[in-house]
C-alpha cells in the first residue's frame, strides 16, 4: 500500500482539526470535511502509522507534538482539536501539554480513563496477532468489526464495513501493532479534566462496543464547559457510521460556541 501523507485543509475561519482512531485514517472525516468547509478551516491529516513512520516506537506524547507540528506548519496559533477514540487520546495529551493552543474540543468515542492490566490483555489477546511481517492478517482485521462498528451498520450498510476492512488488509500488520502500543498504557486523565477550561463536545455511539456512554458521561462530568450527545444505531465511529446526525451536533456545536466567522488565512511558513 502507498503511504498516504495527505493533510487535508480547507476552508477558512476558526480552524477545526479531526485526528482519527486506530485502524483509521483520515478519510473517516470525509462526511465533516464536506460539511464543515465552506463555514470553518478543517484540517485532516494521518497519524504515524498511516504515514512511512509506521515502525517507529512513539506514544501519546509524540503524537501530540506531531498534532503541534501540523498547527505550526500552517500557523494555526489556537484550533478546535477533535480526536476519535485514539485522536482523543492524544487531544487530552494535547491539552494538557499545550492548553493556550486550544480554543475548545470534539471528543468522539474515547475515554479519559486508562486501561487496567486486564484490559491490557485483553487488547494484546485481540490485536497481538498484528506483530507480525507483512500485511495485516483477516483475524485481526475481522476482531476490528466488531471494535469498530456497531451492530445496526454491520448489518445495515455493510458496503462501509467492507471499505475499511479493504484499506485494513493492505495496512502493514506492525503498523497496527505499533499504533495499539503506543496508547495500551494511556494517564489516567480524569484528574486533569476539570483543568479544561474551554468548550467540549462530546460524541459517542449509542452502540460503541469498546467504551459505553457512561465512559463518555464520565468525561462530561469532568469537563466544566462540555455537552454530551449520544448518536443513535452508531458504535465505535459514530462520525462515520451515523454523519448526518454527527455532522447536525457538531455544527451546533461550532456554531452556538464559535460562530461561523472567517479568518483569514496566515501565510504558509517556508523552511
Amino acid at each position: 500500500m502507498a503511504i498516504d501523507r495527505t493533510v487535508v485543509d480547507r476552508g477558512e475561519g476558526t480552524a477545526v482539526v479531526l485526528t482519527h482512531g486506530s485502524f483509521m485514517d483520515h478519510t473517516m472525516f470525509a462526511p465533516q470535511i464536506e460539511a464543515l468547509e465552506d463555514r470553518y478551516r478543517i484540517i485532516a491529516y494521518n497519524h504515524r502509522a498511516r504515514t512511512d513512520r509506521w515502525a517507529e516506537t512513539y506514544d501519546l506524547g509524540d503524537l501530540a507534538n506531531d498534532c503541534r507540528q501540523v498547527l505550526d506548519e500552517r500557523w494555526i496559533e489556537k484550533c478546535v482539536l477533535g480526536g476519535m477514540s485514539m485522536g482523543g487520546f492524544m487531544a487530552f495529551e494535547f491539552a494538557r501539554m499545550w492548553p493556550e493552543r486550544l480554543h475548545g474540543l470534539i471528543l468522539i468515542d474515547t475515554k479519559a480513563a486508562p486501561f487496567d492490566l486486564g484490559q491490557q490483555e485483553n487488547i494484546l489477546r485481540d490485536y497481538g496477532k498484528a506483530d507480525v511481517d507483512g500485511l495485516l492478517p483477516h483475524d485481526v482485521a475481522a476482531v476490528a468489526v466488531a471494535r469498530c462498528f456497531g451492530a445496526t451498520t454491520i448489518e445495515r450498510n455493510p458496503e462501509l464495513v467492507a471499505h475499511w476492512v479493504a484499506r485494513w488488509r493492505k495496512l502493514p500488520a506492525r503498523s497496527v501493532y505499533n499504533e495499539v502500543r503506543s496508547w495500551l498504557g494511556k494517564a489516567d486523565n480524569r484528574p486533569e479534566l476539570a483543568n479544561i477550561d474551554v468548550p467540549a463536545l462530546i460524541l459517542h455511539g449509542e452502540e460503541d462496543a469498546i467504551f459505553p456512554v457512561s465512559v463518555a458521561e464520565e468525561i462530561e462530568a469532568g469537563i466544566p464547559r462540555a455537552r454530551l450527545v449520544v448518536i443513535p444505531l452508531a458504535g465505535h465511529t459514530a462520525n462515520l457510521e451515523q454523519p448526518e446526525a454527527s455532522n447536525a451536533a457538531i455544527l451546533d456545536f461550532l456554531g452556538s460556541t464559535f460562530g461561523g466567522h472567517r479568518e483569514r488565512r496566515q501565510p504558509l511558513r517556508v523552511g
